[in-house]
This record gives C-alpha cells, structure tokens and sequence, in this order.
C-alpha cells in the first residue's frame, strides 16, 4: 500500500508534503521530490509498481552503444536490491526511449530538452532530440523510483507523470582545482558521475596552478618535474579518457591553462619562461621561449579535448616581476610598452593561439575590467569577483559565466547551501538582450584545502543549490520552499555512495552533530 511504502522509506516531514500531493498538481501547489525541480511537471494519485520484466529500451532499429551504456549505468544506479516484481495489470512494464539524433555533438548549448510521460500502467516514454537529453530524462525518471521494503517492490508513486523540461541555462559547472591538491583519476570520475546526478553538464578542470603541474605533457615533459610526485600525474591518455567517461555522462569537461598569472610551476621545468628565480610571474614576455611553449602547449591540449571553450584564466596579475627585473623591464621599453600593455599582449597572444584551433577563449573578470570592449568580443568572461561584471559585460555585447566568490565558492566551508541557493545570476539585469548572454555558471572548488578524503563532503550537497538555480526556472528561488527536496537529494546522493554531508549542518564537511536519519539532518 502507499502506506506502507511511506511509513518504510520517507520521514515525517517528508510524508507530510508527499501527501499534500496526492492530487495532479503543478509547482504553484507544491513540490515534486525531483532535483533540479523540472521546468512543467503534472503527478496523478495512483502508485504503480514496476514489473518483474521491466526493462529500459530504444525505439530506434539501430542500436546505440551509448544509450545502451546509459541504460546499463542507470539499472545499476536504480536497482540496488533484491526485488519483487508487479504481477498486477496497473504495472509498468518498461520505458521506451526515443532519440531524434544520436550523432549531435556534446558542446555549449547542445539540446538536453526531454519529455517523460509515465502512466499509470502500461510502458513509460521518454523523447529527446539528442542522446544528451535522454540522459537528463533518464535521470529524471529514476528520481521517481521507490524501493518498498514492506513489499520488496520498485514503485513509482503519482502516476501518472508527464514532465516536460530543459534547462534553464547552457552552462552548468563545478571547477575542480588538481594543481593545489592532486586529484586521482578514480575520484575525478567519482565527482563525473556525482555532478550528472544534478544534471550538471560541464567539469572545469583547473588542472595546473602555482603549486604544480601534474599533467605529463608528451610534447614538453619537463612540465612534469613540478608535480608533487611521481604518482601524481595525469598523462595524455588519462585526460583523453576522463573525457570520454565525462562525455558518456553528459559532462563536457573545459581545460584551463592560467596566464600569464597563476604559472609559477612552469618555472621548475623551464626556467627560461619566468623572469627570475626569486621572481617566477607572470610568465616572461621577453623571452621566445615562453611564447614556444604557450604555443605547443594549447596546441597539445586542444588535440586532447574536443571542448569548444578553452580557459585561459589571466586573473590576479602581479605585474611588479615586470618592473622590477632588469631584462623584462628593457624589453618592455624597447617595445614601447607598459606593464598593462604586456598584459593585454598576453590576453591577444593566447587568444590566437587557442583560435588558431577553433577554440573559444574563456577569462576571468580581470581581463575585462583591464581591457573592457577592446578585447575579442567572442571572448567569454568568468565572473568571480563582483556581479557588476555580469552587467556591464553583457551590456558591452560580452557573453559571461557567473561564479562569484563567496556564494558559488565551495571551499568557503562556511557559506551555506541557502545563500548559494539565493544568488540569482540575472541580479540587476532588466535587458532581455544582455539576459541572454548569461550561458550559466560554475561552483568552484577550489583546492589549497581539499584533497580526495574531503572532496565530496565539501562539494556536496551544497553544490546542488547552484545545480538547481541554473537548471530551473528563474521563479523557482526560495529556499525554504526547496529544503524538503534539498533533504531528500542529500540522502538521495548517499544513498547511491557519494558522501554528501548532513544538510543541515552551518560548516561544510563537518561530522553529524549525533544519532540521526539522513533526512533529518
């Protein structure tokens, strides 16, 4: 009975808006235990159970080995106990997929639109124009499943379903950072597959900084000697195939490779790129070997990464290395050039270079607060600082992302999930025009205090507040109202083995307070 399911898996919170709707409803009434909440969603009062010969499957006449994989993953992810199947004629019996184009490619603003209609009985369907919607069905899909220790069932409760949905944003990130702390290939898939969950689409990868280079270049492995050691590396083929993993998950993954700052590691290998020993950035712009360098470099990771978007950081220049070394600072007179000047010929420089592979170039705010309309209008500026960038950026025609430090930075352990929930994006912008330039947003965590025994507390369950903002609808914002859902996705998260702290807690990654359910606290 739906009694007993209830009493068995949810807590009383959790009953109480569960029964509030028992009635087809729609999000002006109340709530559907879904994460991010889907964009229109009608529920019935039935509760169908799944059938013993339940099976996801294609229409399509020619077989699909992603899909196929897809289907694999997610049986493993739903069904994790023995079970019972529906003998009764009100089950339902499979759910058929079908894929206008399963040959579009995974870049910025691929269609990740779906519908699902799951009835009462019967076979449920899912549509998608692409694979990649699909996938964000299919998630949808096994959020409305139900194991019923009383009956050792599958069920989903409400039926029937119709949910139509599509995100409300094309960029949807969360940075991780393997220059600070190294991150090892199995735990950057294990956050791959956590960030799906939330229908995030896109890993920046931070993947060198000052403290080192862990990725083993095959065409300058002297880059190398400034990895913390000789197991923490990632070679060419390690980030090749991270890639693909991500991409059957529906997360693109954006390299970033931060200049002329944030280079300090580059020194170790080849000195002759920074301008002293004791003074290391930003990179040297009097020597041809750092311009060598940057070249094979982009170069290199371009072959390596199909991403459309290649981060080229340029925040937080010190220029003083400039001046104060006798050299650079010669050469700088020589060319007519102040140290801003050498600034933005190292913003032009790479931008070129990463064109000159059909990349698009992504920077940090500083470079537009520098340089403002005179940098390359396709340039995509990544807000961290203020969110007046977002509208004077936009206003100048720029397309941005939005992260901003505090709110959207998860290393900042005691920000909560609520104040991450409340920054909205569009803050201050009435233009439908500049609006439309906003592609999304990132969470960033950021490494000098993570590693992989405090990742996923700290990521999670925090980070899907940002998930939530940037898939759902701009009225879909009050906090309050999404803490029932936002319990349920926590335990929801550790129930698939991802250790996402309690909800409640006021510091991320901090241990329950005591004896507890996971809803509860």
């Amino acid at each position: 009975s739906f009694a007993s399911f209830a009493h068995s898996n949810m807590v009383r919170p959790f009953l109480l808006v569960l029964f509030s709707c028992i009635v087809a409803v729609s999000y002006g009434q109340a709530p559907i235990y879904v994460w991010p909440q889907p964009q229109s969603a009608t529920q019935g009062t039935a509760i169908s159970g799944l059938a013993a010969s339940f099976s996801m499957k294609s229409s399509s006449s020619t077989p699909s080995a992603d899909l196929n994989d897809a289907f694999a993953r997610f049986n493993a992810t739903i069904f994790d106990h023995r079970a019972k199947g529906d003998a009764s004629s009100s089950a339902i019996t499979g759910l058929l997929v079908t894929v206008a184009n399963f040959n579009v490619p995974l870049q910025l603003g691929v269609d990740e639109s779906y519908t699902l209609s799951v009835p009462a009985s019967g076979q449920a369907t899912l549509q998608a124009n692409t694979y990649y919607g699909a996938l964000r069905g299919l998630e949808t899909f096994s959020q409305l499943i139900y194991f019923n220790f009383t009956t050792s069932m599958y069920v989903i409760p409400n039926t029937p379903w119709t949910i139509k949905d599509a995100p409300r944003f094309p960029h949807r990130g969360v940075l991780v950072d393997t220059s600070r702390h190294f991150l090892p290939i199995p735990m950057l898939r294990r956050i791959i597959d956590s960030i799906s969950y939330a229908k995030f689409n896109v890993l920046h990868w931070h993947i060198t900084d000052i403290q080192s280079f862990p990725w083993q270049s095959s065409a300058l492995p002297r880059f190398t000697m400034a990895a913390y050691s000789q197991n923490e590396r990632f070679s060419d083929e390690d980030i090749q195939d991270l890639i693909e993993y991500a991409r059957k998950r529906g997360v693109r993954v954006m390299m970033e490779i931060d200049v002329p700052g944030h280079a300090g590691s580059w020194c170790v290998g080849y000195p002759d790129v920074c301008p002293s020993p004791t003074c290391t950035m930003p990179l040297d712009p009097s020597s041809n070997t750092t311009w060598t360098l940057m070249t094979q470099l982009f170069k290199e990771l371009t072959s390596l990464a199909p991403e459309g978007l290649f981060h080229l950081g340029g925040d937080e220049v010190d220029m003083s290395c400039w001046t104060s070394v006798a050299r650079v600072s010669q050469w700088l007179k020589s060319h007519n050039m102040n140290n801003l000047d050498a600034y933005r010929y190292f913003v032009e420089q790479a931008h070129a270079m990463v064109g000159s592979h059909q990349r698009t170039p992504v920077n940090w705010d500083e470079v537009y607060a520098n340089f403002g309309k005179t940098i390359d209008p396709n340039t995509i500026i990544h807000v961290w600082r203020n969110l007046a960038y977002v509208q004077n950026a936009t206003r100048d025609g720029f397309r941005v992302l939005v992260s901003p430090d505090g709110p959207w930075y998860l290393d900042g352990l005691g920000t909560t999930w609520q104040q991450m929930y409340a920054l909205e994006p569009s803050t201050g912008i009435t233009d439908p025009k500049q609006a439309a330039l906003i592609l999304g947003g990132e969470a960033c965590m950021w490494g000098e205090t993570v590693d992989s025994s405090v990742v996923m507390p700290t990521i999670w369950p925090r980070a899907a507040a940002v998930a939530e903002r940037l898939w759902s609808d701009i009225s879909v914002n009050s906090a309050a109202s999404a803490e029932p859902r936002y319990a349920w996705f926590r335990c929801l998260l550790d129930q698939r083995g991802i250790e996402a702290g309690p909800y409640k807690n006021t510091q991320a990654r901090t241990a329950p307070p005591g004896p507890g359910g996971c809803y509860t606290q």
